[in-house]
């Protein structure tokens, strides 16, 4: 599991790459997470998780996360938590292997840490 110095070394690293530095939610996707709130959106990430980069070999890896259609997508790409390759180079998670219940959650929390930091709300206007 990453460290919070390792975590920011990764943010750091992100924010210097024009590709993943130039990800930003639109209009929609920041009125959708404010609405909702950020554990709604990150039970949704969750979900998205488990069931698309979870699996040891992920059906379409490298292709399985949309560009756009939900703040989740967007911070999975600003992240690198889009596919198995983006996890490997980015995060040290290796291929090939399921991933387990602690780094779901720490792919989850990089998620939320992204869209903290790029204006969501921490809780929604239920």
């Amino acid at each position: 599991m990453q460290q919070k110095g390792d975590i920011e070394a990764i943010w750091s690293r992100l924010q210097r790459s024009a590709f993943r530095s130039a990800f930003q939610l639109t209009e929609k996707d920041q009125r959708y997470l404010n609405d909702k709130g950020m554990e709604h959106v990150l039970s949704h990430a969750r979900d998205f998780i488990a069931s698309r980069l979870s699996p040891a070999l992920p059906l379409k890896d490298g292709k399985q996360t949309p560009w756009r259609g939900h703040p989740v997508f967007v911070a999975q790409h600003a992240t690198a938590t889009c596919c198995r390759g983006c996890l490997e180079k980015w995060h040290g998670i290796v291929r090939g292997q399921a991933l387990d219940a602690r780094q779901q959650e720490y792919i989850v929390q990089f998620i939320a840490l992204w869209l903290a930091r790029r204006g969501g709300s921490p809780s929604g206007n239920q």
